[in-house]
């Protein structure tokens, strides 16, 4: 499988590659209009350009390969992953041994003093919604 892959990612550069210099290449469709405003020899201004020729063809045909090694690329991504659960879910964590002494009372006294903070009777002048007289 992983070979298989390779051979994709190969022919995606190769055909990247030869997409670049067949663009390079190619002669542009403006420079014929130009001559024909100057002193070109130039059958017509926005004439056919007739049927493709070897370049344009062989461009489509890189064009159509690049595409389907991207597409294939994309099929080798997401085949063989498990989803996983989030980005923290491995992780651990460890307490220095100096740190896990001094940690526990002041764990305790923080949940201590949260305990009496939400046990304490919320008076009615404290209740959300409502104006003291």
């Amino acid at each position: 499988m992983q070979t298989l892959h390779t051979l994709v990612i190969v022919v995606q550069i190769l055909s990247a590659l030869a997409i670049i210099a067949l663009v390079l290449l190619q002669h542009g469709k403006g420079a014929d209009m130009g001559a024909s405003f100057g002193s070109g020899a130039s059958g017509s201004l926005f004439g056919a350009t007739g049927s493709s020729n070897f370049m344009s063809r062989a461009t489509g045909v890189a064009a159509a390969i690049f595409f389907a090694a991207t597409l294939g690329l994309a099929i080798f991504s997401t085949t063989g992953r498990k989803p996983s659960g989030g980005v923290m879910e491995g992780v651990t964590v460890v307490q220095p041994a100096a740190n896990a002494a001094t940690s526990a009372p002041a764990s305790a006294s923080a949940a201590a003093s949260a305990a009496t903070a939400t046990s304490a009777p919320a008076s009615s002048a404290g209740q959300a919604g409502q104006i003291p007289k």
